[in-house]
């Protein structure tokens, strides 16, 4: 089942970049980020509550809730700098530079999770720092 939700991911991630840069033309990148923001906060807290999941929040520990801030923390500052980039280069280029965290994550899960990395996943990920340089060199 994580293989659908992962398509999924990547679908609507697709869909981002292509409304994102559309619709960061002619307006402050930061502020087009703040009002994704507000959208995707508003979406998720719905979901949230509609099925009935908020009443786990009391049972979050301390250490869950530090790496979660954390998270949202990069989540914030990927968005302000994937905006940016979007509102001054090509949305092809620039979503392909942002999937080179795919290389970064196989790295940092080896170094802070003690993920193994093999031969197959070194080359996957070789491979995709590769395509993104061949698309990104003019």
């Amino acid at each position: 089942m994580w293989v659908l939700y992962a398509l999924l991911s990547a679908f609507f991630a697709a869909l981002t970049a292509i409304f994102g840069k559309i619709g960061v033309t002619n307006i402050n990148s930061n502020l087009a980020t703040a009002i994704r923001t507000i959208v995707v906060l508003v979406l998720i807290w719905m979901i949230v509550f509609m099925r009935g999941e908020a009443k786990g929040i009391s049972s979050i520990s301390k250490y869950n809730l530090t790496f979660l801030i954390l998270s949202g923390v990069a989540s914030g500052l990927s968005w302000l700098f994937y905006y940016r980039a979007l509102q001054i280069g090509n949305v092809s280029q620039v979503a392909t530079l942002d999937k080179l965290s795919i290389a970064l994550v196989i790295i940092f899960a080896a170094l802070f999770l003690n993920e193994t990395i093999t031969l197959k996943t070194a080359i996957g990920a070789g491979l995709v720092m590769l395509g993104a340089l061949v698309l990104v060199i003019k």
